[in-house]
């Protein structure tokens, strides 16, 4: 019975963040251990499910860099990484686009939809909701750079009932052009802000933003960020994140997240807990 009650507790918490979030937006970037775990993966399907039935409206963002380099390496094709970003060729692009829009993309939407959601799969090619334009082209090819988001094609799916899985392509601008390879987590930063998100969320293998002496920080303003950009609390691998959290933020959204793709439900634990998990960033 104890038991019960808890179990019961537990659902009367979640009710005043349900209210808070119902009819909004929550973009979530999905990556990590959470997207090759296959607990981690059911997990996240729970989550998002739960959350499409209590109101709130899930948008998917998933990268892939895991199986894009193992199907490179099982080509023959050569890739490497200059601060942090895949130099894409013609040749990586289209495998990146067969991984990325094809299996990756495909296998989410269906294991959404086996739990009872209503998901579809789509890349920024799709309407051209995406459009995109070259990086840094003689050092990274075709990694690409957000030129602009619609927000409206996302907003139909919302209003049809749609979860939305996107794949991190861009469309370009002439009819021979291959697209772009973005990085996910600006990618969901672009579509946050397009959208009027009321909260993003970027899952990762780690617990969130660490200070000096190890220590997780639950929450930091743009000042802060700098300030630990500064004095080198923030650095390398964490940069890219840290910056997507703040582009989200500047661009009108109320809250980005970084949390522990690792512990299953954090989804939940963050939206539909008082404690929430991983470090928050807010104006």
């Amino acid at each position: 019975m104890k038991k019960k009650i808890a179990t019961v507790n537990t659902l009367l918490e979640a009710i005043p963040f349900i209210k808070e979030f119902r009819g909004e937006i929550v973009v979530i970037k999905y990556g990590g251990a959470a997207q090759t775990s296959p607990i981690l993966k059911q997990k996240f399907a729970q989550d998002v499910l739960l959350l499409h039935l209590v109101g709130i409206k899930p948008v998917i963002i998933h990268g892939g860099g895991k199986k894009i380099t193992d199907l490179l390496s099982q080509l023959n094709i050569s890739t490497q990484f200059i601060d942090g970003q895949r130099v894409t060729t013609d040749e990586v692009m289209r495998v990146v686009e067969m991984v990325l829009s094809g299996e990756i993309n495909k296998e989410i939407t269906a294991m959404l939809n086996f739990f009872g959601g209503k998901a579809i799969g789509i890349s920024g090619k799709d309407a051209g909701f995406i459009k995109a334009s070259y990086l840094d082209k003689e050092k990274l090819g075709r990694t690409g750079s957000v030129d602009s988001v619609n927000g409206n094609i996302i907003h139909n799916l919302l209003d049809e009932g749609f979860i939305p899985v996107i794949a991190p392509i861009g469309s370009g601008y002439e009819l021979d052009d291959i697209g772009y390879n973005i990085n996910a987590d600006f990618a969901a930063s672009a579509i946050a802000k397009a959208v009027g998100a009321k909260k993003t969320l970027f899952l990762t293998d780690i617990t969130g933003v660490l200070d000096k002496n190890g220590e997780l920080i639950h929450s930091m303003t743009l000042a802060d960020v700098e300030r630990l950009k500064n004095d080198g609390t923030i650095y390398g691998g964490m940069i890219p994140k840290v910056n997507a959290c703040v582009e989200a933020v500047i661009g009108g959204v109320e809250k980005a997240h970084i949390i522990d793709g690792r512990v299953e439900h954090s989804i939940l634990l963050e939206i539909l807990t008082s404690e929430g998990v991983g470090t928050e960033f807010k104006k």
